[in-house]
């Protein structure tokens, strides 16, 4: 998720960098070397987002499937015929 997370808001930022000159009448140079660094810099925190939210999901699907599995196997837990 950190790759995608990285693929979008690096773009992003580039092309709200790009827009902004164009609005705002900036120099060639100096915006193209702007956006290049937002774009490294964006890329860099959506990877890092990207992989906390990852890491999130995971640990949270981990955790309900082991709590299901500890009430599956439960003795007390209602066993479900099976089906035909």
């Amino acid at each position: 998720m950190g790759r995608i997370y990285a693929g979008i808001l690096g773009p992003v930022a580039f092309a709200t960098v790009l827009g902004r000159s164009l609005v705002d009448g900036g120099g060639v140079d100096s915006t193209v070397k702007i956006a290049i660094a937002c774009l490294f810099v964006f890329a860099g925190i959506g990877y890092l987002a990207g992989s906390v939210a990852d890491s999130i999901v995971r640990d949270s699907v981990r955790a309900r499937l082991e709590l299901e599995m500890a009430f599956h196997e439960s003795p007390a837990a209602p066993h479900t015929p099976a089906r035909t």
